[in-house]
């Protein structure tokens, strides 16, 4: 078929699409695309200030993929559950590392976008994210403590570190922790100069981390060439899916924008995984677990504690609607990163659209009811459509520079 029969077909097939916005046609439609379209440059980051610095980036490379960073668990790095063939995720239904979790890893590319991280939000940037996983018992399983003490004793890792990030590993206050007793002491029981020396090591530790993943972006998807004008980029089914996405699906009451999310909270009923009644009480302890955090965006190891970022946390309220809620993922590269929703209750994407379409199985919503979903009757194609449009949100890759592990 010729370039100017398939317009005239994509035109049609969008014109009678069910639930096609505003009417109008292909013409309607595209216009429409645009407000999801192109991808969003990256925003800076000025609570960490090597954000966008190369030899950070490369360090946080290289710690991305170490093993052992800590005092934990010997075989396990950052990238265990967040694999680069796997589109940064592990495949699983929840994350099992030095322990077995109960939620799902979800993929690390184009996260530093991000407003708040975890599926909680517990965090809210990219350097205080990376932090969490060294002291979580089924993460990595260690420490700060251990980790200072690894990165001061390896003289190779200890020399990247400091030209990367400066002179913070050789405070004089950290000397007490080369002695090979004090790593089984708890980081409380240190003197206080030390606790902060450690807690400085482990944010900029951190900030190298969130250096190296501000690098895992990707590109332009099919989706947003046919956006641009490119009539052949999306086949007919994708077209007809985007039409349901942001009309009889309703889809866009969570998924808008360049990035397809509302960056929010929502309790959707999805059932546990194992079924029985909700257990995860999702952003109702994210929240209070991000404003304990000494890591935050306004906390003593932000490098803009007056930030706009830090000015968020002080409007942030949380409540009983709050329980059992979690962040909203972005479409983008979704069909990379199976099996889906917070504890990979669904194995593929069609499961998803149909559970939102028909919501069986779901379970006890928000705390007052939360009403964002309602029952759509979709037909077999346009769930197929819906399935396709997804699809057509995978993006090109990061250079293979960030996608794999340093060469010794």
């Amino acid at each position: 078929m010729s370039g100017a029969g398939r317009a005239v077909l994509v035109a049609l097939l969008a014109s009678v699409a069910c639930g096609a916005p505003g009417g109008g046609g292909t013409d309607a439609l595209r216009r429409r695309a645009r407000t999801f379209s192109p991808p969003p440059a990256l925003a800076p980051d000025p609570t960490n200030r090597v954000a966008d610095d190369l030899a950070a980036a490369r360090l946080g490379r290289r710690l991305f993929f170490e093993p052992a960073l800590s005092d934990g668990a010997p075989d396990v790095s950052c990238a265990t559950c967040h694999e680069p063939a796997r589109a940064f995720t592990d495949g699983r239904s929840v994350a099992a590392a030095a322990g077995v979790g109960t939620r799902n890893s979800p993929t690390v590319l184009d996260t530093a976008h991000d407003r708040w991280l975890f599926r909680d939000g517990r965090v809210d940037s990219l350097w205080a994210q990376a932090i969490q996983p060294l002291e979580d018992p089924v993460e990595m399983a260690g420490s700060r403590v251990g980790l200072v003490r690894r990165l001061r004793g390896d003289a190779a890792l200890a020399d990247a570190w400091r030209a990367a990030l400066g002179d913070a590993l050789d405070d004089p206050a950290l000397a007490d922790l080369d002695d090979p007793l004090p790593h089984v002491r708890a980081r409380d029981a240190l003197p206080d100069a030390t606790r902060a020396a450690v807690d400085r090591v482990v944010a900029d530790t951190g900030k190298a981390l969130a250096a190296y993943q501000r690098r895992l972006l990707t590109g332009p998807s099919p989706f947003d060439a046919w956006a641009a004008g490119d009539d052949a980029a999306l086949s007919p089914s994708a077209v007809r899916g985007f039409a349901v996405f942001a009309g009889k699906a309703r889809c866009t009451r969570c998924h808008f924008g360049p990035r397809f999310t509302d960056e929010s909270f929502h309790n959707l009923g999805v059932p546990p995984l194992g079924g029985g009644a909700p257990r995860d009480p999702g952003r109702y302890r994210g929240a209070p677990r991000l404003l304990a955090d000494p890591f935050r965006a306004d906390g003593p190891h932000s490098d803009d504690p007056a930030g706009e970022r830090a000015r968020r946390l002080a409007t942030l309220r949380t409540g009983p609607d709050d329980w059992g809620a979690f962040r909203t993922p972005s479409l983008r590269n979704v069909a990379r990163t199976a099996p889906y929703m917070h504890a990979g209750q669904f194995a593929t994407l069609r499961d998803v659209v149909r559970f939102y379409a028909t919501l069986e199985g779901a379970v006890g919503a928000g705390h007052h009811g939360e009403s964002t979903l309602e029952p759509v009757d979709l037909t077999e194609r346009q769930v197929d459509d819906l399935v396709a449009f997804l699809g057509s949100l995978t993006g090109e890759d990061p250079p293979a520079e960030w996608t794999t592990p340093p060469e010794e």
